[in-house]
């Protein structure tokens, strides 16, 4: 079975967001940090070379793989700050709809700028999702 790519480690999450380019996204994922350290009250952590990671969860699938990802996490992309969320967001929709510009995928929340969003908002999102899966196993 293969390896999972995308496991916590021991980088330095502060090197990898001083290291963002754009200064804006730079800014805004420190903020984020910041933001997700304060709800989950728990130290980031590097998964793999890009996402910062807070808490964790293990996952089995039905194949009989198994793995750990983070709660909740984020990567400061070039396009967007990516957030990530395992459960998605069909409980969520009265959260999304107060969030502001934001797009969304299967698990992932895609925002341009904080600026443009209601940080609150995307505070009880954080903790929604890390209360649900934090110290979890999932199976599907």
């Amino acid at each position: 079975m293969s390896q999972n790519k995308t496991t916590r480690n021991d980088g330095d999450v502060t090197a990898f967001l001083d290291a963002v380019t754009d200064p804006v996204r730079r800014a805004d994922a420190h903020r984020v940090c910041e933001l997700m350290t304060d709800v989950t009250q728990v130290p980031p952590a590097m998964w793999g070379t890009a996402i910062v990671g807070f808490g964790s969860y293990r996952y089995r699938y039905a194949s009989g793989r198994t793995g750990e990802s983070a709660a909740v996490g984020f990567s400061p992309r070039k396009a967007s700050l990516t957030v990530y969320f395992p459960g998605g967001f069909d409980a969520d929709a009265d959260l999304l709809s107060k969030l502001g510009t934001h797009t969304t995928g299967k698990s992932c929340l895609y925002i341009k700028r904080l600026d443009d969003i209601d940080e609150q908002v995307l505070r009880d999102l954080v903790d929604r999702s890390f209360r649900a899966f934090d110290g979890t196993t999932v199976t599907t």
